[in-house]
């Protein structure tokens, strides 16, 4: 991948170009767009990770917005995955995002993992 996007992380010799494909490739599943979960999934987008998969069954609220970074006062009221798909294809339009609102379950959790690398 000879792309200046990630000319930085290719330098380095635990990631490589070898590494930056396998990134490309990855699929990662992230449960939950709050405060956490909004940072990890902004940080992969820009390191490269090929889909994110990210799953809340909740919505945008203003009291969210001091810590839930991924999120906007033009997104209130609005599903969190929804928020969150947008931000991310906006800070990486290569990063393929599946937003799934739904609540994790031990009934949906197997279906969730299909085709995920990481979670």
């Amino acid at each position: 991948m000879d792309d200046q996007r990630y000319i930085r992380q290719t330098l380095l010799p635990e990631i490589g170009p070898g590494g930056q494909e396998l990134l490309a490739r990855a699929c990662v599943l992230i449960a939950g767009a709050g405060g956490l979960g909004s940072v990890t999934a902004l940080y992969l987008a820009a390191a490269g990770i090929g889909h994110i998969k990210i799953i809340d069954s909740d919505i945008v609220e203003f009291s969210n917005l001091n810590r839930q970074i991924i999120h906007s006062e033009a997104f209130l009221e609005q599903p969190k995955t929804i928020s969150a798909a947008i931000r991310i294809k906006a800070l990486n339009s290569r990063v393929r995002v599946t937003p799934v609102r739904t609540r994790i379950t031990h009934h949906n959790i197997d279906g969730l993992l299909t085709d995920v690398d990481i979670h």
